[in-house]
């Protein structure tokens, strides 16, 4: 009778601790609907103001700045009369030889205001080397084109006029075409009584309308403004990324996400197909050759194909490519210029490529549509 009792009572000690739950996990399990948590600690970290971001990561001697929003930029405009004589002369044809071609035909805002070709066709549909740089935001670079070689945007004006690739007409010759034009000349001389139509007037027109050329503001915008509903976890992990690991903020920083540098990433093509040496054609320095300027990654998204030469369509393909450190060789073929040493493998894994595309994507937003002007006669 005592063993029986003995073993009831161990029965109901072995019973009420299979009842109890067990001891909790030191770390939550991630399920399907639920991010990690170091997800969330991650986003509480950046859902407040900049100032209290973590800090970014850039190599020594690079001088980079916090990201901030597009609009913390100057927004000083010319008069309407001007931007809209501008806007006029940049999507009329007649200031090529041919009249066929016009500054939006390589710039088109339903593209990003680039073209969405590899590189632009031009006059009597010769091919250019090098893809159309987005002109969005151009009005806060200082040097314009893939190699600098025009310093503000009045200097980069008037320069594919006289390209003979582009559209192949003399500043001479266009002039006098716009003299022809009634509704030109009434135009230039009610903005420039003293002018009138000059290269320097046409210059300062185009440039008044591309100063107004500038992006939406995208969900990293609004984010970084207080709206931190915008970014979902692998956005803001991606923000990270690009801050920290990604090595991003060695190139492009601050608000325009670049550094209006110029840098060589290893695509020359030294002594191969598409050899392009880069600013050092416009300078002759040295140091210059495969340098190509840091492109914004604002609406980095709708402004494929990507680099100086077009040759990447996509920017998936890209995050890959500076994953692995570009297309860095062990031995360099003699005179060959030497790649940037911000050029290294990042040793990203696949959710933290993804993450880092996710955030890149949130940088962007589908440029606006615009209504062609109608063109004096």
């Amino acid at each position: 009778m005592l063993g029986n009792k003995k073993f009831f009572a161990l029965f109901i000690v072995i019973f009420i601790g299979s009842c109890q739950s067990p001891p909790p996990t030191t770390k939550p399990v991630a399920t399907k609907n639920s991010p990690p948590s170091f997800l969330e600690d991650l986003a509480k970290q950046y859902k407040q103001p900049i100032k209290d971001w973590p800090a970014f990561e850039v190599d020594e001697g690079v001088d980079a700045q916090e990201l901030a929003p597009l609009s913390t930029l100057d927004r000083t405009f010319a008069d309407k009369s001007t931007i809209k004589l501008g806007k006029q002369l940049f999507f009329d044809p007649r200031l090529s030889s041919s009249k066929q071609i016009a500054c939006a035909s390589c710039h088109d805002p339903e593209l990003g205001w680039s073209d969405g070709k590899r590189t632009s066709f031009g006059h009597n549909r010769l091919r250019g080397t090098r893809n159309a740089l987005s002109i969005l935001n151009s009005r806060y670079f200082t040097h314009h084109f893939w190699d600098g070689r025009a310093k503000g945007l009045r200097d980069q004006a008037t320069q594919p006029v006289e390209n003979p690739v582009e559209m192949h007409e003399t500043l001479e010759s266009m002039i006098a075409t716009l003299k022809k034009i009634n509704g030109y000349q009434q135009q230039f001389e009610m903005i420039y009584p003293l002018e009138n139509i000059t290269k320097e007037t046409v210059a300062d027109a185009i440039t008044s309308f591309e100063e107004t050329i500038i992006s939406k503001e995208s969900n990293f915008d609004k984010f970084m403004q207080g709206n931190y509903k915008k970014l979902t976890n692998q956005e803001i992990h991606g923000l990270h990324l690009f801050r920290t690991k990604a090595r991003c903020m060695n190139c492009h920083h601050g608000a325009l996400l670049s550094d209006n540098k110029f840098h060589n990433i290893g695509l020359s093509y030294f002594g191969r197909k598409y050899e392009d040496l880069g600013r050092y054609n416009h300078t002759a320095n040295k140091e210059d050759m495969g340098k190509f300027r840091t492109p914004s990654l604002i609406d980095v998204a709708f402004t494929a194909p990507y680099m100086h030469n077009g040759l990447f369509s996509s920017l998936k393909g890209i995050v890959n490519m500076y994953n692995k450190g570009m297309t860095i060789r062990k031995k360099l073929k003699q005179g060959e210029p030497a790649i940037s040493p911000l050029i290294k493998p990042l040793k990203m894994t696949k959710v933290e490529k993804k993450a880092l595309l996710a955030f890149l994507i949130s940088a962007s937003r589908r440029p606006y549509k615009m209504r062609e002007p109608e063109l004096p006669e």
